[in-house]
């Protein structure tokens, strides 16, 4: 819990090659239900207890102020949030048969007046805890007029957090190398990550939580959405979701579309989610959205990373080739690819990252927080396995990761070799209790999308073919601006307004919007 910026709260969902800990929501200081419990359609919501918040370690003395500042905000919508627990159908074709938890909160509006339902919260993953989110969001410049409209709901997704948990017994080595392989440079790369991928595989299906497997699912996930709904009493739902949650919110209003209000996607996945097909195009991402960190370090010539931005990317490669001969502080180049990635998320992290850079230039003293920490690192990353995995079907052979690594390393040379190669979806058990959610244009049209031109984690190439295949169900804005997540995080205020004036009065634009970059939305100087 050592984020300092809230606009990577929709980080989770890289975690590309490294150890990255992306797995919490950044300072928020709630989590566990308490003693609260419901029946089938009745919630009984108690106090959420509370974590020790660690914003005050992990922020620099030039940043105290400000981390004071948030770090208040937190704590005062912290105070208000509540906690409960659901009981869920483990599978959904057996209703009545074994059930697991889902953890939810509520951070209710204080104007019933002006209260017109239920917004149902997702910041990402798969594998990242969402009960916190409704705090982060109100402490995020979420606007008071959206905090007065809705009940804003969090929740843990089945297997995350306080939800029932999934696991893979992961080793602390395992967490430490991430969620994708080391770059591979040759074939035999490949192979050689082949043999630590199926190991993973093979933990993941003999694990305590293996019959939990086939049914932590995208699709049961909606549907647990749907269980929430009905036990809070409601006729329908609004959602707001990002990353990895687009492709969540559009798996429910797929499955549920009459029980669908307002529905908000940020930062889209394509229309198969975390498929083989999305994670190659983290690759993608960072081509797009590594020319704004250069053009930032160019300007700012004491980091001593270059005077343009040909000459910063330079001194990417260079860096990683020399921390793959000998890493320097600990950090290797799968860590140094991974830790510039993350951090590529939020225009406010460009200079940790070129801080990074130049300890590791210099052998200096690394800032703070790098590498970051491994805390929750074991069940998100078992989480992630278990839906990306589950979701869909990832080609089985090494021959087929070495053909995609060949052709991804030449396209996209900075993360291509890795985010090709080969993971444990690979060795994944074959059982599959249903096929993927097709998301079409059937349903009302009540879906905005929201989308930053230059983002890492899910490219606006992948949101123009979720954009499609919705059809006449949506319209998507679009921002001139990098990283991930757009709303409320984002500095362009044409696309934060779109959001809000649908949130609140449901109107959208007439049709897909883009907006311009904007003066104060540049990255930090």
């Amino acid at each position: 819990m050592r984020r300092k910026t809230l606009s990577l709260t929709l980080a989770a969902t890289t975690v590309a090659a490294t150890a990255v800990a992306l797995t919490v929501i950044p300072e928020v200081s709630v989590a566990t239900p308490d003693t609260a419990a419901t029946t089938q359609d009745t919630v009984r919501w108690g106090p959420c207890s509370e974590k020790a918040d660690s914003a005050r370690k992990a922020a620099s003395p030039s940043k105290a102020a400000s981390a004071d500042k948030a770090a208040s905000a937190r704590k005062a919508a912290s105070s208000r949030l509540e906690c409960s627990t659901l009981k869920v159908p483990l599978d959904y074709r057996d209703p009545g048969g074994r059930q697991i938890e889902i953890a939810i909160s509520r951070l209710a509006s204080e104007k019933p007046s002006q209260r017109r339902g239920v917004l149902l919260t997702n910041p990402g993953g798969p594998g990242i805890t969402g009960l916190g989110y409704p705090a982060v969001l109100a402490a995020s410049k979420l606007p008071q007029k959206v905090l007065d409209s809705y009940d804003v709901i969090g929740f843990d997704p089945r297997g995350v957090g306080r939800s029932t948990q999934v696991t893979c017994d992961l080793t602390p080595a395992q967490r430490s190398r991430g969620n994708l392989p080391p770059y591979a440079h040759t074939a035999a790369d490949v192979t050689r990550a082949a043999g630590n991928a199926r190991t993973i595989a093979e933990q993941c299906a003999t694990s305590r939580t293996a019959w939990m497997l086939p049914h932590t699912t995208t699709a049961n996930t909606a549907r647990d959405m749907d269980r929430i709904r009905t036990a809070l009493g409601e006729r329908t739902l609004s959602y707001l979701g990002g990353s990895y949650g687009s492709y969540l919110g559009a798996v429910y209003t797929t499955l549920f579309p009459g029980r669908s209000d307002r529905i908000v996607l940020d930062s889209n996945l394509s229309p198969g989610g975390y498929d083989v097909t999305a994670t190659r195009s983290l690759a993608r991402g960072m081509e797009d959205r590594f020319p704004d960190f250069a053009a930032f370090a160019a300007a700012h010539p004491e980091y001593g990373l270059g005077t343009t931005p040909q000459q910063v990317t330079a001194k990417f490669f260079e860096l990683a080739k020399r921390l793959e001969a000998k890493p320097v502080r600990g950090i290797d180049a799968t860590l140094f690819r991974g830790i510039t990635f993350d951090r590529l998320y939020s225009d406010a992290s460009m200079p940790s990252v070129a801080e990074m850079w130049q300890a590791l230039d210099k052998d200096r003293p690394l800032p703070p927080d790098t590498p970051p920490s491994m805390e929750n690192m074991e069940n998100f990353m078992s989480a992630r396995f278990a839906v990306t995995c589950g979701d869909s079907r990832w080609p089985g052979t090494v021959r087929e990761y070495q053909r995609n690594v060949a052709v991804d390393r030449l396209r996209y040379p900075m993360l291509g070799g890795s985010a090709a190669s080969i993971g444990p979806c690979a060795f994944w058990p074959d059982e599959r209790v249903e096929p993927p959610v097709r998301i079409g244009d059937r349903g009302p049209s009540n879906v905005l999308m929201v989308q930053n031109e230059r983002d890492p984690g899910t490219p606006l190439a992948g949101a123009k073919k979720l954009r499609r295949a919705f059809g006449k169900r949506a319209t998507m804005v679009t921002a001139d601006q990098g990283g991930h997540g757009v709303y409320p995080f984002g500095l362009n205020m044409c696309a934060n307004d779109a959001v809000t004036e649908f949130l609140t009065t449901g109107q959208r634009p007439a049709r897909d919007l883009a907006c311009a970059a904007e003066p104060d939305a540049s990255p930090t100087t």
